[in-house]
């Protein structure tokens, strides 16, 4: 009985484990590639004029935009910006973190 107790909680937690790996996945893709020019947490100023928060970005896209542009290879943003391609999983772990920042 007690082990089949754990089990049912080690199985509802795997999920909340594998988000909060995404989130930390998605932050350190944004330090890595984003924070010399956009603001990536919830309170700092970005560094690039025509660079917007992270915070802000789902108030200006719908999500799911992001999530296509990802996809395809970002190169347009703001006029300097590197492209930025990435995979599935690196594009919903930053998704996820984005989204976490409201």
């Amino acid at each position: 009985m007690v082990g089949m107790a754990w089990l049912a909680v080690l199985m509802t937690l795997g999920p909340a484990f594998a988000y909060a790996d995404d989130l930390a996945q998605g932050k350190a893709l944004a330090e890595l590639n984003c924070a010399r020019c956009h603001a990536i947490d919830r309170t700092s100023k970005s560094e690039h004029a025509d660079a917007p928060p992270f915070r802000t970005l789902s108030q200006r896209y719908p999500i799911d935009a992001l999530e296509e542009a990802f996809a395809e290879g970002i190169s347009t943003g703001h006029p300097d910006m590197p492209e930025f391609v990435a995979t599935p999983d690196q594009i919903d772990a930053i998704l996820d973190y984005i989204s976490s920042l409201n």
